[in-house]
């Protein structure tokens, strides 16, 4: 079972192990979320990247602009994959997928840009096509109505998420596949306990559900692992990832 990181860079290569899991696995469309708030994905992706090494040239990585792409080149350097973006209109994102291409990576694609994601993971096919940190479920632009109800079940809802961490106020909601998704709650003393496990993502309130201990999720105590508080330390690596 894979417990819950203590540094950023943990969590970093838990993700990278659950996605060449999960690509093991079968799946293809997968997405990572560390959601930590004023992340940079920029330098996240630079890390996560060896976890594609084994696709070489036939790996391409996508940012939603041509200015993130281009601070990319600029920074990561000489690189045996192709940096490119899917937001300018310049080439339609289905001509950028070619029939050597084996694996794609999106860093923090939004949901001004999910028309273009979509339309590229269909041109894709089977191949692995990783979202990293994407926010492409904003109702305000995805909306409720048929449309958006249409993207979410054709599209948005088939994405596995093979890593999640999202930090709650003293605690956690956390998912390294193939481990089931789990609820972390900071004790008195600091420390972060498992207090559930569940087949699907939980969300709302049944995470305060869980959290006030009314849930039939609830792991016993003779089970409860206890991690220090993650959320603190991260901050050190944090401040240096945003610069």
């Amino acid at each position: 079972m894979a417990e819950i990181p203590k540094t950023l860079e943990q969590a970093i290569a838990q993700a990278q192990g659950a996605t060449q899991a999960a690509i093991a696995d079968g799946y293809s469309l997968l997405q990572i979320e560390i959601l930590i708030p004023e992340l940079n994905p920029m330098p996240v992706a630079e890390q996560f990247l060896p976890a594609l090494d084994s696709f070489g040239n036939q790996l391409k990585v996508f940012f939603p602009d041509a200015g993130a792409a281009a601070l990319a080149r600029r920074d990561w350097g000489s690189v045996p994959f192709k940096i490119l973006d899917i937001g300018t209109g310049r080439v339609p994102v289905d001509q950028q997928v070619l029939p050597e291409d084996e694996a794609f990576l999106l860093v923090a694609p939004s949901a001004v840009e999910v028309a273009q994601v979509e339309k590229l993971h269909q041109a894709v096919g089977e191949r692995p096509f990783i979202l990293l940190n994407p926010r492409l479920e904003d109702v305000s632009i995805v909306g409720i109505g048929y449309a958006g109800r249409q993207l979410r079940a054709r599209f948005l809802n088939t994405i596995e998420s093979c890593y999640h961490l999202r930090p709650l106020d003293g605690a956690a909601v956390f998912r390294c596949y193939p481990s089931p998704w789990q609820v972390w709650q900071e004790n008195k003393d600091g420390e972060y306990q498992l207090i559930a496990e569940q087949p699907k993502k939980p969300m709302g309130d049944e995470v305060d559900s869980i959290l006030s201990g009314n849930s039939p999720q609830q792991v016993s105590n003779s089970v409860q692992a206890k991690k220090p508080g993650i959320f603190a330390s991260m901050q050190r690596f944090l401040r240096t990832l945003s610069r």
